[in-house]
């Protein structure tokens, strides 16, 4: 008999809400849908009115005025507008960030993306000969010139290059892989499922930490075709450590009629001294000490678009034309023009062109200059505590993880709305999100960073207006 009254007062309320017919017919809703259209707002409200039921059914006392749900729907409807996939501003130092997308394209890649995309393109016709052509015609002849490579093939992704070297090359036969490089990176890729799935067989060699030349010896077999070296993205193991060099292990393959494949990951295409880095070896660098094939990535610190390239020897190269896996895999239009670009920027010497290469090469000077301006604009806007700081940046991207980066950057402390996760939480709330850091400095627990190295242009402007929002939100409030 309790439970009567509250059973009733959830029916009453469920009766209130109003319905699908009801909602659809106002005008503040006709607005809506005459620019996201019917079925688009019709399955906002649908979703928001099922949510509102369970609550009233777990106990939960909702406001149905209609003011107030009028208020709740267009909040929803607002972000529904909103595009899923949006720019946002990186102020992570973070520089290959997976998660934002990796790379940025340099201004020349754009244009010629927007060029090929705006219309027709010679994409797989030779204007020559005026014949069908190959899509891969139009980077190979540049990535043979930066790299040393007697041919190149390009597919989707890093991923995509290494699964089809490994079907084309050495489905059902042994591959002999460093047990310390059986690597897993971002989103379950795992060097040994990768190659289950190829038809290729593992064969595990060495330690984790330590395999020598004589245990690749060891484990060759009559069934062995290649040997395997792949790059340990997003770790390093230091220490009690040993693997044999690179031109040993291409000696002991063409000793034995394998083939050595290396998956170089990075793709890094100049002497990585250039960039201020040490530890990553250049493509050029792998295939002349012996390497037959390697894979890398074209949208890491090669600065370009996600792309996976596959260059080496010529005769390995053509295996992989006529596999039925490279027509999965192929490249559209726009990631070629992009990439293509891109490969004329590194062969003109202009790497500072190329965003990702760009903020590599940054100096302590021009970022300390950058964080004390941008501090300076801030101030004028907030009234938190901001200060020029030292950070910790980082490449990214699976490359040089043991390598921190030293920049500058911005510290917002003793905000009035709170701490660095509120700030957090507003900034990535707007429009055009904000993507910053936090840390402990010594006076505060958690510090909001703004980190300089991975401004874009216009970036600051857009940090002054967010702060300058969220001041007037603390300013509203009292």
């Amino acid at each position: 008999m309790g439970d009567a009254p509250v059973i009733d007062d959830i029916r009453k309320k469920m009766r209130s809400i109003p319905g699908m017919d009801v909602l659809l017919e106002g005008e503040w809703s006709r607005r809506w849908q005459a620019s996201l259209g019917r079925d688009r707002v019709r399955r906002v409200f649908d979703d928001e009115l099922t949510r509102i039921r369970r609550r009233l059914l777990e106990g939960e006392d909702v406001d149905l005025s209609p003011e107030p749900l009028r208020r709740r729907l267009e909040g929803l409807l607002k972000a529904e507008e909103r595009r899923r996939l949006r720019p946002l501003v990186n102020a992570t130092g973070v520089v290959i960030h997976t998660n934002l997308g990796r790379s940025c394209l340099a201004d020349e890649a754009l244009s010629a993306v927007a060029d090929v995309a705006s219309g027709y393109s010679n994409l797989e016709y030779d204007l020559d000969e005026g014949v069908r052509g190959h899509r891969n015609a139009h980077v190979e002849v540049a990535l043979c010139t930066l790299t040393g490579a007697e041919a190149a093939l390009v597919v989707n992704n890093n991923a995509g290059a290494v699964l089809l070297c490994l079907s084309a090359l050495a489905k059902g036969t042994e591959v002999v892989v460093s047990r310390g490089e059986l690597v897993e990176i971002g989103g379950s890729f795992r060097i040994p499922d990768i190659m289950a799935f190829s038809g290729a067989e593992l064969a595990e060699t060495g330690t984790t930490n330590r395999t020598h030349l004589a245990d690749y010896v060891g484990a060759i077999t009559e069934r062995t075709s290649m040997l395997l070296k792949v790059h340990p993205s997003n770790f390093r193991i230091e220490g009690f450590t040993a693997a044999p060099r690179r031109r040993d292990l291409a000696v002991l393959a063409h000793e034995r009629g394998l083939l050595l494949m290396e998956d170089a990951g990075s793709g890094l295409l100049v002497d990585g001294r250039i960039l201020g880095l040490e530890g990553e070896t250049d493509v050029r660098a792998c295939l002349n000490e012996g390497v037959d094939v390697v894979t890398f990535s074209g949208d890491k610190m090669l600065g370009g678009p996600q792309i996976g390239v596959i260059a080496g020897r010529r005769s390995v190269v053509d295996r992989l034309r006529g596999h039925p896996v490279l027509r999965a895999l192929r490249v559209d239009k726009m990631t070629l023009a992009a990439f293509e670009v891109t490969m004329q920027l590194y062969m003109k010497g202009e790497y500072d062109a190329i965003p990702t290469l760009s903020m590599l090469r940054r100096t302590g000077e021009s970022m300390k200059a950058q964080a004390t301006r941008l501090a300076a604009r801030l101030r004028r806007v907030t009234s938190a505590r901001v200060s020029v700081v030292e950070v910790e940046d980082a490449v990214g991207g699976g490359s040089c993880p043991e390598l921190p980066l030293t920049g500058w950057g911005v510290a917002v402390t003793r905000h009035p709305l709170g701490g660095a996760g509120r700030l957090q939480a507003l900034l990535r709330a707007r429009d055009l999100p904000v993507l910053c850091g936090a840390r402990r400095l010594a006076d505060v627990d958690d510090a909001l960073v703004i980190h300089v190295r991975t401004l874009r242009p216009g970036d600051e402007k857009e940090l002054s207006a967010a702060f300058g929002d969220i001041e007037s939100s603390v300013k509203g409030s009292k």
